[in-house]
């Protein structure tokens, strides 16, 4: 048995788009085999895109990836690469007709074996149970003596399965491909996952995750191996594309990487949670076809913070900042929506709302809520003129802790194609925006985001004096409260013992159970956290459950006896 070196290839698969995906894969290929190695791993339905959702059930797409699967085969060949063994995920089909995730390994021009994903998560924002027909054994590759198996993602996360059946088949090193999406400190849950594994089965493992934008999914690399004991030995860059190679020694030892190869450096929580936005920004603009953003410029946080995500993304001449001032906007409001301008280099426009206003208000006799929320109508239907005449994608700035309590109106600041820090709670707003600015002044260069925009109260600006605090706890307190009720779906008894006082916890249950209507008709935005809004958390609009009407009702509340229902113990 000879020493085998093995390649991860961490790319950026496009859904639907058969042909670019081939293409990166032919490419992937071409690079591992000229550094050495005899087998190369991609990730989970890298030739598909992924997820490929209702798409995996039309026959002509299922057709089609059949077909491009096998001219990829022969396309390899062409390419001088018989020899390697390419495993690719893809779209499969049951001997009962139904679609399957698998795993195709391609060598010497042909289709060899395919291993099909055996668990499928159904859970968050997963629905494969209900798309795919799932796989029922092991699969083995044997590559120049070594003995190497096959998983998909979700396979190792669950107990039980083909992995499980490859305790004691002597295997060599344990391949899976991943569609892993983005979560705030996920990355530590997939290591001490592998660790698991690996030395369960006593061998290393080699975990290959896609990245890239998908929607409102982020899958950020972050591909590794670990050796037979556990210990990390290779990793690869998050959020861009890369390539890993390690050896497995003729004598089994644990594997090595080539010489010069050293760890990339771990970026902590925040930084990877920004990377994680930007990311996703750029590859929603870039995969549906625009050049350009537009987004309303108050000199507030969040459109500061929106404002440097999509320069980062697609290069601050690329953002058109509108600042719409009215009659209630502040000097300095102005002021840090032209500095924010001036720092990042965007096409900064500047159109004022109050003839707008004044012509709707003189007609309709608005006052109070309705003419706060009109100003914010009007902003939106430039935005969306702006959009319609240039062709810029609309970007709304609202928050998570915005969006929760409602604070977000409807055909106003809610107008927009996709919503960059939707999953970002206010408090999140302030680090990344920190975080930002501290990583420009490392590097020698401006701070993107004015400081003062950063460290004034928040404000909508809609009345005269108006600040987020006269209707909501400061924010370090919502969020909390919101952790707790949205994102660990703890009831009204286990936030009271928690600790939080009655009425912050009614108020704020309250106001986040009537907004579901709002949440419903938001934009897209990647998600960044374990329960992001959307198909992480599907809460019913039309209920006449409410935890306060329970507790009051009950004379307690339930759900201190019932609990918080866990997550699966799988979540990929």
């Amino acid at each position: 048995m000879s020493a085998l070196r093995i390649a991860l290839a961490q790319v950026n698969a496009a859904v639907g788009d058969l042909e670019a995906n081939a293409a990166a894969v032919r490419t992937a290929a071409a690079r591992a085999a000229e550094a050495g190695a005899a087998v190369v791993l991609l990730p989970e339905m890298v030739l598909t895109g992924y997820p490929v959702e209702d798409l995996a059930l039309r026959g002509s797409f299922q057709r089609a990836a059949a077909a491009r699967l096998t001219q990829l085969a022969a396309e390899l060949a062409a390419d001088g690469l018989c020899n390697l063994h390419v495993v690719v995920g893809t779209l499969g089909t049951a001997t009962d007709g139904r679609p399957t995730n698998t795993a195709a390994v391609l060598h010497d021009g042909a289709v060899g074996p395919v291993y099909t994903k055996h668990h499928l998560p159904n859970y968050g924002v997963f629905d494969e149970y209900r798309i795919f027909a799932p796989g029922t054994g092991p699969v083995v590759l044997e590559v120049g003596g070594h003995r190497l198996g096959l998983a998909i993602c979700e396979d190792i996360w669950v107990d039980g399965g083909p992995v499980a059946e490859l305790a004691g088949a002597g295997l060599d090193a344990l391949l899976v491909l991943n569609g892993s999406p983005y979560e705030y400190g996920k990355g530590a849950v997939r290591r001490r996952l592998a660790r698991e594994r690996a030395t369960r089965l006593g061998c290393p493992v080699a975990y290959v995750n896609l990245v890239g934008g998908q929607d409102d999914l982020v899958f950020d690399g972050h591909s590794f191996v670990v050796d037979a004991a556990g210990d990390l030995v290779a990793a690869a860059r998050g959020f861009e594309e890369d390539q890993l190679l390690v050896e497995l020694p003729s004598d089994g030892s644990a594997p090595v990487t080539p010489a010069g190869y050293a760890l990339p450096r771990e970026r902590d929580d925040i930084e990877q949670m920004y990377a994680a936005v930007v990311l996703g920004l750029r590859d929603y603009v870039r995969k549906n076809g625009f050049t350009k953003v537009v987004l309303g410029l108050s000199g507030g946080i969040d459109s500061a913070l929106v404002a440097a995500v999509a320069a980062d993304a697609i290069g601050g001449a690329n953002v058109v900042g509108v600042s719409m001032p009215s009659r209630y906007s502040s000097d300095h409001s102005r002021g840090d929506a032209a500095d924010l301008a001036a720092r990042i280099g965007l096409d900064y426009r500047v159109q004022p709302i109050a003839p707008m206003v004044d012509a709707f208000e003189d007609a309709l006799h608005l006052t109070g809520v309705p003419a706060e929320n009109l100003q914010a109508r009007m902003r939106g239907v430039i935005l969306m003129a702006v959009s319609n005449a240039e062709g810029p994608l609309v970007l709304a700035t609202g928050n998570k802790s915005e969006l929760a309590v409602g604070y977000s109106t409807i055909y106003g600041d809610a107008v927009g194609g996709f919503a960059p820090i939707k999953d970002v709670l206010k408090t999140r707003v302030w680090a990344l925006a920190r975080w930002r600015n501290e990583a420009a002044d490392a590097a020698g260069e401006t701070p993107p985001i004015p400081w003062s925009s950063i460290e004034k109260p928040p404000s909508a600006e809609l009345r005269p004096g108006q600040q987020d605090s006269d209707s909501l706890p400061e924010y370090e307190l919502l969020d909390d409260v919101l952790e707790g009720y949205v994102d660990r779906s703890l009831g009204r008894g286990e936030l009271l013992a928690s600790g939080f006082d009655a009425d912050t916890v009614e108020l704020v249950l309250t106001l986040v159970d009537r907004a579901e209507w709002k949440r419903r008709q938001y934009p897209l935005g990647p998600k960044v956290t374990a329960m992001a809004f959307g198909r992480d958390r599907r809460l019913p609009v039309s209920t006449r459950w409410r935890e306060h009407a329970a507790a009051v009702a009950a004379g307690s509340d339930p759900s201190t006896a019932d609990g918080v229902q866990p997550r699966p113990a799988g979540a990929p």
